[in-house]
C-alpha cells in the first residue's frame, strides 16, 4: 500500500486532519494566562499526532509538509484572536504566510511521489542511531523544527495585535517576504530544470541563483523569517526587537546544521563540488 500514491496522500492528509483537530481541541480547552504557551502547546499536540502518524507509517518525512503548513493556522488563530489589531496589516500577513507556505507545500508534493520515499537525512540518522532512531526522531526531526518555526512566528503574533496604522516597515516585511518567496522558486526550477536536462550522474548546479549562492533555496528561507520580523517593528522597535529569535534561530538552523549535513554528502557525490564551494557562497549570493 505504501507505493499507492492515493492511499499515501490519503494517508497524509488525514494525519494532518486529525493533528490540527487535536490542536484546535486543545486551544478550546487548554488556557493558560498566555496566548504564545496556548499556542505552544496546542502545537506541540499537533506534532506529536504527526508523530504516530509517521511512526505507524516508518517514515519521518510524512513531518516534512509540517513546516509549510502550519504557520497558516497559526497565523489565523492570532489574527482572529486579536480583531482591534490592524486589518490591513493581518491581511499583509496572511498574504506573505500563504503564499510562502503554498509554494514550499506544493514543492513537496512535487517530490514525494509516496510512502516509500523518505528524506536521505532521515535515512542517515536511522543507520547511525540504530535502536534509539525514533527517540531521536521525535526529538530532532519533529518537535526541533516545530520550535524552530513557532519562534519565527513570534513577530506574527506581535504584529497581530498592533492597531497602529501600516507603515514604512509593513512595506517592507511583506515585500522582503514575496521576494523570498520568488527566489526559492526560481531556485526550485532552476534546479528542477538542470536535472532533467542533465542526466549526467554527478553533475552540479552552478548556473543561475546557484551560480552566486549555493544554496538560494535556503537564503529564501532566512529571508522569508527576517521579512515576518518587520512587521512587528512598527514604532515599537525596542518593546519587539525580542521577536528577532525567530529568525535568529533560522540562520543557526541553516548554517549550522542544514548545510553543513548537505555539504559533506555534495562533497561526495558531485563533481568537483569543492571547487565550487571555494567560487560561491553558502548562503548570502556572491562571488569570490
Amino acid at each position: 500500500m505504501k507505493k499507492n500514491t492515493i492511499f499515501s496522500y490519503s494517508y497524509v492528509l488525514i494525519a494532518y486532519i486529525i493533528a490540527i483537530y487535536a490542536g484546535k481541541l486543545s486551544l478550546d480547552h487548554i488556557q493558560t494566562s498566555s496566548e504564545i504557551l496556548d499556542m505552544l502547546i496546542a502545537d506541540i499536540i499537533a506534532t506529536v499526532i504527526i508523530f504516530i502518524f509517521s511512526l505507524m507509517s516508518g517514515n519521518s518525512s510524512l513531518y516534512d509538509p509540517y513546516w509549510s503548513l502550519i504557520p497558516v493556522p497559526i497565523a489565523l488563530y492570532w489574527i482572529y484572536l486579536f480583531p482591534e489589531g490592524n486589518h490591513t496589516r493581518h491581511i499583509f500577513m496572511f498574504i506573505a504566510i500563504s503564499s510562502w507556505s503554498l509554494r514550499l507545500t506544493f514543492n513537496w508534493i512535487k517530490s514525494w511521489p509516496n510512502l516509500m520515499h523518505e528524506d536521505w537525512r532521515y535515512k542517515k540518522l536511522a543507520e547511525d542511531t540504530g535502536r534509539l532512531y525514533w527517540f531521536v526522531s521525535f526529538l530532532g526531526i519533529h518537535l526541533f523544527p516545530t520550535l524552530i518555526v513557532f519562534l519565527g512566528m513570534l513577530p506574527v503574533f506581535v504584529a497581530s495585535k498592533m492597531t497602529a496604522e501600516i507603515g514604512f516597515f509593513d512595506i517592507i516585511g511583506l515585500t522582503i517576504c514575496l521576494a523570498a518567496v520568488e527566489i526559492e522558486y526560481l531556485a526550485d526550477e532552476q534546479l528542477r530544470k538542470f536535472k532533467l536536462s542533465n542526466p549526467v550522474k554527478g553533475a552540479n548546479m552552478e548556473k543561475g541563483l546557484w551560480g552566486i549562492s549555493r544554496h538560494p533555496n535556503y537564503f529564501g528561507e532566512i529571508l522569508f523569517w527576517f521579512g515576518l520580523f518587520f512587521f512587528a517593528i512598527g514604532d515599537q522597535f525596542k518593546e519587539n526587537a525580542w521577536t528577532a529569535v525567530g529568525f535568529i534561530s533560522m540562520v543557526i538552523l541553516f548554517k549550522f546544521i542544514s548545510i553543513p549535513m548537505m555539504e559533506r554528502r555534495l562533497v561526495k557525490t558531485k563533481t568537483d563540488y569543492e571547487k565550487y564551494q571555494k567560487k560561491v557562497s553558502a548562503i548570502i549570493p556572491m562571488k569570490f
